[in-house]
């Protein structure tokens, strides 16, 4: 055997050591040491400031948010504790992928902590609703701990929740509120 495919295989069993390694710490443990708490904490001044990496995204109704939107949302019906009782039984619905973080003292503020299927990356996703009269409008945001891109990820996650509370509103036979 070569000297050149002694090296190759070495290689190939050090990354197949890791990888069972990996596995068998749990990647959330890994993914804990390298980059610490998966739950970044609560953004002081939602929707008006954003990363200058392409790893979050935000969604808004109008005239909610000062920084750049990635998703228009629309003025919900209703209150803001009745939309977020709403945005729960969407977003809860996959309790093996999300965990709610917040400390739960507002009825109109949560945070999530979102992990990817297969490697358990974590994602921290906030949510606000505001009055706007009898009506609510929402802030979305979720950003990556890890990486310099997400490759749309959280745009998906954030464009899903709003179709969703889109079909939600449509099954209520709610009209859309003026805006």
């Amino acid at each position: 055997m070569t000297i050149a495919r002694r090296i190759l295989f070495a290689f190939a069993g050090l990354l197949l050591l890791a990888g069972a390694w990996f596995f068998a710490v749990g990647s959330q443990q890994v993914w804990t040491w390298y980059a610490g708490s998966a739950d970044q904490g609560r953004v002081e001044k939602l929707g008006e400031e954003r990363r200058s990496q392409p790893t979050d995204s935000l969604a808004c109704s109008p005239a909610t948010c000062r920084a750049r939107i990635d998703i228009a949302l629309p003025v919900y019906r209703g209150p803001p504790a009745a939309l977020m009782q709403r945005l729960d039984r969407i977003i809860l619905a996959d309790r093996d992928h999300l965990v709610r973080v917040d400390d739960r003292t507002s009825p109109d503020y949560r945070r999530y902590v979102a992990r990817t299927p297969l490697l358990r990356f974590p994602d921290t996703i906030e949510a606000l609703a505001l009055p706007r009269g009898q009506d609510s409008a929402l802030v979305l945001y979720s950003r990556s701990l890890l990486g310099s891109n997400d490759w749309g990820a959280n745009h998906a996650r954030l464009a899903l929740w709003a179709a969703e509370l889109d079909d939600a509103r449509s099954e209520a036979g709610e009209a859309p509120p003026p805006q």
